[in-house]
């Protein structure tokens, strides 16, 4: 692919919008209309939590995915072990649904931890993950009076989006104020006599899915996506008579609608202080995963070897001696324990490993994969999607890079067998990695993934795009939650004293002064003498909360990754320790630009450090109760999500109520003893 972008606009994808405002017809009328209050696009956890949210506010929800499951990562993407915080944990201090969720696992299976693995307090089957969470679903459908329309298998297509308001008196900002006014989506299923769902990889399937044609595979029913009409002749007019909430896993609507957006590494500044790069990278994403589940069986298993596995052989590892242990390896994601009330010792290394035992795997020098470049990154930037033709009407077919998916299957495929059969170790060479035939790879409908192939339905994603929220007091250049905002890294490092300008240095260390940083700034106070703040930015907008390290799962450095002797990309792991408990502000959600469209999950307004933090399973719930409690109070009270942000930081009375039927919820919008008074935050 010709390298069209410059290093900047690499990271920085602020563009002008070229998307036509009149949709390219479907080869038919479509086979049927739904009309949705809220539609969400993405079933993931933060969709579902969007949808849970909206069905126990009593509306009409719609919820697509491209899998047959909802759940993302508990589910279809597999990583079903909860990423949690140990004070957070314990106080258990998350938002209702989510809690409700953690409470039927542990009525489920007897425990909250039946795979008695030691990465989580929580591990369990993927395939129950979206069972009791559709349960859940329900049953806020049936407790708010609301409407679950559940479009499984399902991508949407094309976007209608009207053209701007004008701007009054000649000013204003004409590209604001554009609305979603339905989508076009395709369902498909079986074409007859062909095999179930989940029998090919999603590789073998993806383009065919986002195709209107039938095809040898799939027969297809194309369903536009409306809002809901007033059944009250006397209705006052609304700004918006519907909301759609972008919750998929790459950020699709948000190319599908083309609001600015970043991807991969941004640029080294104040704000970003870690970067590893000065002009950012849009290539070099965090790397995906397809897991799978394996049994441990009492007798060796007869293994055969993939055509592909010398091709991929050279980037397997355990990674650090420390981790080279497969009981350690096996134990670190167990799903589910053939013997729960067994007692295990303190070392991992040495924990025991029963026939029956399944075991889920997420490894990072096993099958993440992490391409970085132009020839092989999975998610399209801007200009590769123009490129491509995705942006033109009737073009779009998901923004990723089918090949890229495949190889990622295969390395997954391939790095079972090493755990069964490897004797190499990319990191720690020679005499390190020894065979454990006594392993089963599961496959088939029943299996925990639900796969014919064994795989997750769809890759654990930790990165897609990143929307640019809108211009804000203080964030003029466009709202973002930096790592500067949440990091716990000593920035007092010479590392940056070295790799910022000098008023960078001064304005990183502002930012970090808390209320001294009119002083900072003002030249009054020097960096040496600044006590940082110990705990998170405060953001008066804050309608969430999410608590994690800031973890990175670095690219490559060459194309393919699993070159011999290929290194991650230096300088990408400098930002990589803790995070304060950090909230999510209603500003990162709000788009440029479409005034209907409120952004969940992994593709909220946040750098590429502060992602690799704002990624895990609590986080994605809260963002997504708050995307769905924040659509049901627009509807109600005839305000567009912006206009409750517009004039901060003045008091926002609307903003305050919504902030209060959050927190009234259960939904918290902060942690306790938050406050700009409270320097200091302790959580673990």
């Amino acid at each position: 692919m010709k390298r069209l972008l410059t290093s900047l606009s690499l990271s920085l994808i602020v563009l002008e919008s070229a998307f036509p405002f009149a949709i390219a017809a479907p080869p038919r009328q479509p086979d049927k209309t739904e009309e949705c209050e809220i539609l969400i696009v993405g079933g993931g956890l933060s969709g579902s939590a969007a949808a849970y949210e909206g069905l126990l506010a009593g509306k009409t929800v719609c919820l697509t995915d491209i899998t047959d499951w909802v759940g993302g990562q508990i589910s279809a993407q597999g990583t079903s072990a909860l990423d949690e915080r140990p004070t957070q944990r314990k106080l258990l201090f998350y938002p209702r649904g989510y809690l409700e969720f953690r409470k039927r696992i542990e009525e489920h299976y007897k425990r909250l931890n039946p795979g008695k693995c030691w990465v989580s307090e929580s591990c369990f089957l993927p395939r129950d993950g979206h069972k009791l969470l559709f349960d859940l679903l329900k049953d806020a459908e049936n407790r708010g009076n609301g409407k679950l329309k559940w479009f499984p298998s399902t991508v949407i297509k094309e976007l209608e989006i009207t053209p701007p308001n004008p701007p009054v008196n000649g000013g204003g900002q004409e590209e604001e104020g554009k609305l979603i006014q339905n989508a076009i989506a395709i369902q498909h299923r079986p074409a007859k006599s062909t095999p179930p769902l989940n029998t090919e990889s999603l590789s073998q399937t993806i383009e065919d899915s986002y195709r209107y044609e039938n095809s040898n595979r799939f027969d297809k029913s194309i369903i536009r996506f409306v809002p809901k009409k007033s059944r009250k002749s006397n209705q006052k007019p609304q700004p918006a008579d519907w909301y759609v909430i972008e919750a998929t896993e790459t950020g699709e609507l948000v190319a599908l609608a083309d609001v600015p957006y970043r991807l991969g590494i941004d640029p080294r500044t104040a704000l970003e202080p870690s970067s590893g790069t000065e002009s950012g990278d849009a290539y070099c994403t965090q790397g995906f995963t397809y897991t799978f589940g394996m049994e441990a069986t009492k007798e060796p298993q007869t293994h055969t070897l993939p055509s592909f596995y010398q091709q991929y052989a050279p980037y397997y590892s355990y990674e650090l001696q420390r981790l080279a242990s497969f009981p350690l390896v096996f134990t670190y994601r167990r799903i589910k324990s053939a013997k729960p009330d067994q007692k295990l010792g303190t070392n991992p290394r040495e924990y025991p490993i029963n026939p029956g035992d399944i075991s889920m795997q997420n490894w990072t020098w096993g099958n993440d994969y992490r391409p970085g470049t132009s020839q092989d990154n999975l998610i399209y930037t801007r200009s590769q999607l123009q490129e491509g033709g995705q942006l033109q009407p009737g073009g779009w077919m998901g923004g990723l890079r089918t090949e890229t998916l495949r190889k990622g299957e295969e390395n997954a495929i391939g790095f079972f067998y090493w755990l069964a059969q490897g004797t190499t170790d990319s990191q720690l060479g020679d005499n390190v990695k020894k065979p454990y035939p006594n392993l089963r790879y599961l496959t088939g409908l029943k299996s925990p993934m639900g796969t014919v192939h064994g795989l997750s339905k769809y890759p654990y994603m930790r990165e897609g795009r990143r929307i640019i929220g809108r211009s804000s007091y203080g964030r003029p250049e466009g709202f973002t939650v930096w790592e500067a905002d949440i990091s716990r890294n000593n920035f007092g490092d010479d590392y940056y004293r070295n790799n910022l300008s000098a008023e960078d240095y001064r304005r990183l260390w502002a930012i970090l002064s808390g209320i001294n940083a009119p002083s900072v700034l003002a030249e009054t106070l020097s960096p040496a003498d600044v006590k940082p703040r110990s705990r998170a930015f405060i953001f008066p907008d804050s309608v969430g909360i999410g608590h994690y390290a800031i973890d990175f799962h670095p690219c490559m450095a060459q194309s393919p990754p699993e070159t011999p002797g290929n290194k991650e990309r230096e300088g990408t792991r400098k930002g990589q320790g803790q995070a304060y408990p950090f909230q999510v502000p209603l500003r990162a959600m709000i788009p440029q630009k479409i005034d209907n469209l409120l952004v969940a999950g992994k593709s909220i307004a946040t750098s590429h450090t502060a992602a690799a933090a704002y990624r895990v399973h609590s986080f994605e719930w809260s963002a997504g109760a708050a995307a769905g409690t924040t659509a049901a109070f627009a509807l109600e009270n005839g305000i567009l999500p912006y206009q409750l942000v517009d004039e901060l930081p003045k008091p926002e009375p609307q903003l305050e109520a919504l902030q209060r039927r959050l927190d009234r919820n259960g939904n918290p919008t902060a942690f306790p003893n938050t406050s700009i008074f409270n320097q200091r935050q302790d959580w673990q």
